[in-house]
């Protein structure tokens, strides 16, 4: 009746998962018994849960993306202590087994469940008020996208103490994760946590496609967008492109293990290497996924805080598209030593070098902003220039192992991991930071405490270089990825150093923490509810601090150039001269959190082999489907005169539950 599941598959004998699970537990208890206590839960399902607001959206997947960033971290911290004991003669206290699970689980969690959602939260808060956007195309999508995402966290989170994960790497790479050579639940947890968030994710590219092409306020022409929007629009459209193959890829190897196919088998006609060629067809254009929005994070940051317009704006965007486009042509230097012949790496290795021009055109462009201008060192430029440097580096390394020669050499050692985390820490780490800095005014009404958000700068970049410097050294000194034992003695001191590093980290991420619980302390000190603190003419400044739901009371005009979008007097000018129209807003929705409850379940049934449970809520989340495409959405038509009286009936900011309390027909 249970499938698999038994009393047994809960890891009893492992005292480092028990402890932490029930510490998790206690927390859930503790988190759960406190929102009850205050009386919270029906203002959080009213107006969090249940939102279509692509503002509450974006900020519950940043939410949950820095509670990965903690777990994700942890791994790491667990990965370097193992590797600092084993180097010293010591067992440590990971059996490989264990070891290989945290292994796997840190790549999956970093690259599907930390860095994805915190990409995709910055484009829901700022898209649509960068293009003059009350919300985006889909809203109802829009959080299903995101509740299918959360169904993957739960999933990944519960191979901790129910099962296990998978002990394969990120990648999975078939004959490992085959059931022959995995035949635990592992591998499906890999398997369904990643192929439910990415299908949510594909939805959002669609989405945000839509969004930006079809939405943009009157006037606002394509080479009138914002950097960070024509990033979002690139972004979206490697999402739409790439995720489908992941899916593919999945649902190709789920077959495998299943029902016994030979898709990726070296024998009845399939062929592993297919495996390899299609998840990176999607793993190289997915590192472009993360890395694009954030160079439109920076673009703006640069802007503002060197008090100049970017630099060679068409440039920047040409160059972005471009980047785009060759992403799909660099995916074989992943494989280089699989014996794909010369031709075929010569090839690749040019393409890879060549993809490295337009990322030279950015930096270039992000110098000349900067140059005579009079830079504020805010802690978002910080994060900027950290960026700039560190991604430069990774960047270079990167170049060197586009060579099939030197990548021949240097593939399965410390140097190319060290490459990795420096383009994804130094690049797509730093850069949400710098957009969470920046843009957090904006969206609860108070800035950030600067002492701290400072202090967790140096801390993360001094401890970045000390944890992944030496690891250039430990690759070009021979030693291997994956180690977890018998390790080299001569790597002990460098890898104590890349240990110390993670500690810097550790306390730059406390710092973060610090930072964020000092400003809610003193959020009344630091109000800016009318615009933009940092004077940037942007569009989304043109709202108030925090947005209403509805961003605008009438949709912009757009006469200017990208970079001075919005100038005060043409504003009160246009708010003169035009007569206020009803606006047209959506309700809030549970069926995308029903969906997504019914898909987690069936997830849960698929992994334990639990067939009647998996049709079941297959049927149910079928029925809910259909019972909500029948059903007419409710909108609010409000217009401003209306929204100013309820303001000052219910407080200093119209908000849904100002609307909930007032009968429709009085609107």
């Amino acid at each position: 009746m249970f499938g698999k599941l038994t009393l047994n598959s809960i890891p009893y004998h492992e005292p480092i998962i028990m402890v932490t699970v029930v510490s998790i537990l206690i927390i859930s208890i503790a988190l759960v018994s406190a929102i009850t206590y205050l009386g919270k839960w029906q203002y959080l399902w009213y107006h969090w849960f249940t939102s279509v607001d692509h503002k509450k959206i974006g900020i519950m997947y940043i939410i949950v993306a820095f509670v990965m960033l903690l777990r994700g971290f942890v791994d790491a911290i667990m990965m370097r202590s193992q590797q600092v004991l084993a180097s010293a003669g010591d067992v440590g206290f990971l059996p490989p087994h264990h070891y290989d699970q945290v292994l796997t689980a840190h790549g999956v969690i970093m690259i599907i469940f930390m860095a994805t959602p915190f990409v995709v939260g910055l484009m829901n808060l700022i898209v649509p008020l960068q293009i003059g956007a009350r919300d985006v195309a889909f809203p109802f999508l829009n959080s299903l996208s995101f509740w299918l995402f959360i169904v993957g966290v739960i999933l990944i989170n519960l191979s901790l103490g129910v099962g296990e994960f998978a002990q394969t790497g990120w990648v999975a790479y078939p004959p490992l994760a085959s059931q022959e050579y995995s035949p635990g639940v592992g591998v499906d947890y890999w398997i369904w946590s990643i192929q439910i968030a990415g299908i949510g994710t594909t939805l959002t590219g669609i989405n945000f496609f839509t969004t930006i092409l079809r939405m943009r306020a009157p006037g606002m022409t394509m080479m009138k967008m914002p950097v960070f929007s024509w990033a979002a629009l690139c972004t979206n459209v490697l999402i739409i492109a790439a995720f489908p193959i992941l899916t593919v890829t999945i649902a190709l190897l789920t077959l495998d293990r299943y029902i016994g196919t030979h898709f990726f088998t070296n024998d009845m006609g399939g062929n592993a290497m297919m495996y390899i060629n299609l998840f990176w067809a999607w793993g190289h254009p997915e590192v472009y996924i993360l890395v694009l929005p954030v160079f439109g994070i920076f673009s703006e940051v640069v802007s503002t805080f060197s008090k100049k317009p970017i630099f060679g704006y068409t440039s920047l965007v040409w160059a972005t598209i471009v980047i785009t486009l060759l992403s799909f042509c660099v995916w074989l230097h992943h494989f280089f030593t699989m014996g794909s012949g010369a031709n075929v790496n010569a090839f690749f290795g040019i393409m890879t070098m060549i993809i490295a021009i337009p990322t030279g055109v950015k930096i270039f462009n992000w110098l000349f902003t900067m140059y005579q201008g009079r830079i504020e060192f805010h802690s978002s430029m910080l994060w900027t220039i950290g960026f700039i440097i560190t991604f430069s580096i990774g960047g270079m390394a990167g170049v060197l192992l586009a060579v099939p020669g030197a990548n021949f050499v240097l593939h399965n050692s410390l140097f190319l991991i060290a490459h990795f985390h420096n383009v994804i820490i130094g690049g797509v780490v730093f850069g949400c930071f710098a957009g969470m800095n920046y843009w957090f005014p904006k969206f609860f009404g108070f800035t950030l405490n600067e002492m701290w958000g400072k202090r967790a700068f140096w801390f993360w970049i001094i401890g970045f270089y000390l944890a992944f410097m030496p690891l250039y050294a430990l690759g070009l000194m021979g030693m291997t990825r994956r180690l977890n034992q018998d390790i080299d003695p001569t790597f002990h001191t460098m890898l104590i150093s890349a240990a110390g590093g993670t500690m810097l980290i550790a306390l730059g991420i406390c710092c973060q923490v610090i930072q964020i619980i000092i400003s809610v302390r003193d959020r009344d000190k630091n109000r800016d509810l009318t615009g933009n603190p940092w004077g940037g003419k942007t569009l989304e400044w043109t709202t108030f601090s925090p947005p209403p739901f509805y961003n605008f009371a009438i949709l912009p005009q757009i006469n200017n150039h990208s970079n001075d979008l919005w100038q005060s007097e043409d504003h009160e000018t246009d708010q003169k001269q035009k007569q206020y129209q009803p606006i047209h807003m959506p309700k809030n929705t549970s069926a995308g959190i029903i969906i997504s409850a019914f898909c987690l379940i069936i997830g849960f049934a698929l992994i334990w082999y639990i067939w009647w449970l998996a049709l079941v809520s297959l049927i149910g989340m079928v029925i809910t489907w259909i019972i909500h495409s029948f059903n007419e959405d409710v909108y609010y038509y409000v217009a401003l005169e209306e929204i100013k009286h309820i303001e000052n009936q219910y407080g200093t900011k119209i908000s849904e539950a100002g609307l909930n309390n007032v009968k429709y027909e009085n609107l």
